[in-house]
């Protein structure tokens, strides 16, 4: 019998012994895993991943700046028909940093830049361009695979692809359509983020009803601001057949057609009629200084001033060209503002022309009425670490997002007289001490100022005005 025992404590000694060694090999081998993992080179760990390839790789100090492709299915509900490469950048920090995903809802650029949101964080930034902006288009394009819950599901993909890299906290950014692109990332795939940062994104709920726009409108700025803009676009409209003839010769110039919207005349109205929107979502009020005197510009002077403020390129079809994918969504789910200006009485032809003037005949479009208001539905009642900045004076702002019962640790803020470039900075002082607070918390850094140094040339605004209606 104490043999017997003697015996079974030395069997249960010597188990535990071996399980002991066994765990500490097994601990010591994933230490020694995990020490690898963290020695590799950045562009080895991203290059690890399947379905990711380097386009280039651009030198940037304090960062690794990478451009690549992501192979993402063309349909997410049935991965096994096609694929397409989407372009993707990374702008590296430190995988011990937060990481910020970025997208304008439209191309990617490739060169590095920085969201107010990476700066504020101090952290790693990764950037996606939009399904179906060229290069990222399937060939050939399928285009009832351009919607938001396939473009939210692109974002899934890379996120999960990449979390094993940058372990740490992410947010997800981006302006205007960028801020509903994330806000739909969100709606869909809650779980993802750690917070949200969407800058001035529309809402159109009701596509048909948009006297919210019309009330901003007769209400932004100051009057005499508005009242000259407003002459200054009728005195274009009086004056059609001699500004015409000098938009002719400026396609021309240019070798610009004009067969998308259908005739110089449809194209010359949609440019004009955009003058007052396009002023006041990109023009300082400091720029109502400069509207011309309607009754005593000249011809010149006043095609200038609109090719300034709208561009005589945007409904061009070189114009368009790029921004199919959004007017194909406009007019498919996003919906698109259709404003009155009732002082230019009966010298408007056409009013305000829908998304489908906008797009090739050759690309079918149904619109889907159910979209809008259910994502509005969920924002209201289950928003939770979601920001939204809105510009004072920006159109797009006045049909918005809101918040309702059910909603947690989110908010929504408007910067005082900023156009559709409004960001955190631009709050007023109570409310950007709170965002910032609340941005730092989300990423993981509660209690710290992270905030990276500004840089010129990271912190720029990327790209050209964007002249066209559009957010």
């Amino acid at each position: 019998m104490h043999k017997a025992l003697r015996w079974l404590l030395s069997l249960v000694v010597l188990i535990g012994t071996a399980g002991a060694l066994g765990t500490a090999t097994a601990t010591a081998a994933g230490a020694e895993a995990s020490a690898a993992t963290s020695t590799t080179d950045i562009k080895d760990r991203l290059l690890a991943v399947p379905g990711m390839s380097l386009v280039e790789e651009k030198p940037y100090t304090g960062y690794r700046y990478f451009v690549l492709n992501y192979t993402q299915p063309v349909d997410h509900r049935h991965p096994s028909k096609g694929t397409f490469q989407q372009r993707i950048t990374v702008l590296h920090k430190d995988v011990s940093r937060p990481t910020v995903m970025f997208t304008s809802g439209y191309n990617v650029s490739t060169n590095p830049s920085r969201s107010e949101p990476t700066r504020i964080v101090d952290g790693n930034q990764v950037s996606v361009e939009y399904r179906f902006f060229t290069p990222s288009r399937p060939q050939p394009a399928d285009w009832s695979k351009l919607d938001i819950w396939q473009a939210a599901s692109d974002q899934h993909r890379i996120y999960r692809a990449l979390k094993p890299v940058y372990g740490q906290n992410w947010l997800t950014t981006g302006g205007s359509k960028g801020g509903m692109t994330a806000t739909y990332y969100e709606r869909f795939y809650p779980r993802d983020m750690d917070g949200v940062v969407a800058y001035v994104a529309p809402n159109d709920v009701v596509n048909d009803e948009d006297s919210a726009y019309d009330t901003f409108l007769a209400n932004v700025g100051p009057k005499d601001c508005r009242v000259a803009l407003q002459k200054v676009q009728r005195e274009t409209l009086v004056r059609r057949d001699a500004l015409e003839a000098k938009y002719k010769e400026y396609l021309a110039a240019n070798n610009y057609t004009v067969n998308t919207v259908g005739s110089l005349d449809k194209a010359y109205e949609a440019t004009v009629l955009d003058l007052v929107w396009g002023f006041w979502q990109y023009q300082p009020e400091s720029a109502c200084a400069d509207v011309p005197d309607a009754a005593t510009v000249t011809d010149q002077a006043l095609f200038d001033y609109v090719d300034a403020v709208g561009g005589w390129s945007s409904y061009a079809d070189q114009g368009l060209e790029q921004y199919t994918p959004y007017y194909y969504q406009a007019g498919t789910q996003l919906g698109s503002p259709d404003i009155k200006q009732p002082w230019l009485g009966k010298l408007s032809r056409y009013g305000y022309q829908p998304p489908r003037n906008f797009v090739p005949r050759s690309i079918p479009m149904k619109f889907d009425r159910r979209a809008m208001p259910d994502v509005d539905g969920w924002v209201r009642h289950h928003a939770a670490r979601m920001l939204y900045v809105y510009g004072d004076n920006d159109p797009w702002g006045a049909e918005r997002f809101r918040l309702g019962s059910g909603t947690r640790d989110s908010y929504v803020m408007t910067a005082p007289h900023a156009n559709h470039g409004a960001n955190v900075a631009a709050l007023n002082a109570d409310d950007k001490a709170l965002a910032t607070e609340r941005i730092l918390a989300w990423a993981g850094l509660s209690g710290t100022t992270a905030k990276a140094p500004h840089d010129a040339k990271l912190d720029r605004v990327d790209g050209a005005k964007q002249f066209k209606l559009r957010p």
